[in-house]
């Protein structure tokens, strides 16, 4: 992968999940039975408008909307969170206030697991840089993951719309849509899916790197899936503040809203992504046999600001990207936009691109084994001056080998296209928790 231009990093221990938060009183469970949608409430009976993107596709995303009344609950904590989404469906799951958990670090921590203990254990000085680690300390690392994974990763099932009350924040947890159909997720704002236990592979690239498990949300072999107003943060550990170990960043989050393994038919909406390094990958292997002919994405009307990569990075999939926001303020901050990955069909249209004087606007695209991507309509505004780039042109006039302007197909699954010179206006209104109109 790129190399990731560094801030001063901070001086971190082991403690991505700091906070306890404890059970509310209100209910031992943190789920109540609504009964009906809470009082001028009705976003969980919304469903994904006719043609709004690949969603839209067949039957279209409905969600929970035709929840019956006792499948109708609000949720106050982890706990009511799972039982929620372990009830029977179509089911209304209404978040309220911050969803967290309440275990520290140290809770998921076994079988001698330190991360003193592993960094002495796997430096490159000792270890070498040839293999993988393994050994006691390593399985005591991997056991400690499972235990978080068990906890924090959280399974959405089919039928099922999550939306957030005012004000709603699901924090330190990773929703996994797995295997499911007709998802609605909305108005959320996601914090920090940090793993506690990062796995350092000296393989990876030319100078090793450190990988770590957890999305804010995760969607794996599932279908018409709708990601709509939500706002993603790593909240008060952002990745630029992670310590440098064995010269590589701390890597303590992977995405913010990955969609994988064969997946298909999803639409990703007005959200907010910020200040994150790994943002959005849309395929997880080059591998075709289950990928080919599937990853149908729509990516429109997204804020990307001061993200690193992965705005986003796609293998196989039709993908059209429309009406986005992306803000590179900050070099040090950034290393492409879109990723152009083993047969994939991009179509990039009518994005809006504010960059810094310092960020090259060659760098707005990376080739990942791609061959081709369709850009139309796209604005450049650098400083004061606003003007239309042609995306695969500045690419080509600084790298080799060339992409082609032609992705192989036209969208038209889509809500009305902006003009590219209306997005800020509208994204920066519109796109993030709080803001659906």
């Amino acid at each position: 992968m790129p190399a990731r231009s560094l801030l001063v990093p901070a001086v971190l221990a082991l403690t991505a999940l700091t906070a306890a938060v404890p059970v509310p009183a209100a209910s031992a469970a943190g789920s109540d039975p609504a009964g009906s949608d809470p009082a001028g409430v009705e976003l969980g009976r919304q469903t994904l408008p006719a043609g709004d993107g690949w969603a839209s596709a067949g039957a279209g995303t409905t969600g929970g909307a035709a929840a019956p009344a006792a499948n109708v609950r609000v949720v106050t904590d982890r706990a009511g969170l799972v039982a929620a989404l372990a009830s029977p469906g179509p089911r209304v799951v209404y978040v309220k206030g911050v969803v967290d958990v309440d275990r520290t670090c140290a809770d998921f921590a076994t079988g001698g697991y330190t991360l003193a203990g592993y960094l002495a254990a796997y430096d490159p000085a000792v270890w070498g840089r040839a293999t993988e680690p393994s050994g006691p300390l390593e399985d005591a690392r991997a056991a400690s993951a499972a235990a978080q994974t068990k906890y924090v990763k959280l399974k959405v099932p089919s039928d099922t719309t999550i939306v957030g009350l005012p004000g709603a924040t699901i924090r330190h947890i990773n929703l996994h849509v797995d295997k499911a159909d007709n998802v609605i997720i909305r108005n959320i704002r996601f914090e920090d899916a940090a793993d506690c236990f990062p796995q350092w592979d000296p393989t990876d690239g030319d100078e090793g790197n450190w990988n770590s498990l957890y999305d804010n949300i995760s969607v794996t072999g599932s279908t018409h899936v709708w990601i709509d107003h939500n706002t993603f943060t790593d909240g008060d550990n952002p990745d630029a503040d992670q310590p440098v170990h064995f010269g590589r960043p701390y890597q303590v989050h992977d995405g913010q809203a990955d969609i994988t393994s064969a997946s298909d038919l999803v639409t990703v909406s007005w959200n907010s992504f910020r200040d994150h390094d790994k943002t959005m990958l849309i395929g997880s292997t080059n591998n075709p046999a289950n990928d080919r002919g599937r990853l149908s994405v729509t990516v429109h009307h997204n804020e990307f600001y001061d993200n690193l990569q992965r705005l986003p990075r796609v293998r196989f999939g039709k993908v059209h990207v429309y009406n986005n926001y992306y803000q590179a303020p900050d070099a040090a901050t950034f290393v492409y936009a879109l990723g152009v990955g083993v047969e994939s069909q991009i179509y990039a249209e009518n994005n809006y691109f504010r960059l810094s004087r310092a960020v090259d606007p060659a760098a707005l695209l990376y080739d990942w084994g791609g061959t081709a991507l369709t850009a139309r309509g796209n604005l450049l505004r650098v400083g004061g001056t606003e003007r239309p780039i042609d995306l695969v042109a500045t690419y080509n006039a600084k790298h080799d080998p060339d992409l082609g302007a032609d992705a192989g197909w036209t969208p038209a699954l889509h809500t009305g296209i902006d003009p590219a010179a209306a997005v800020p206006r509208e994204v920066s209104r519109h796109a993030g928790a709080g803001k659906i109109r």
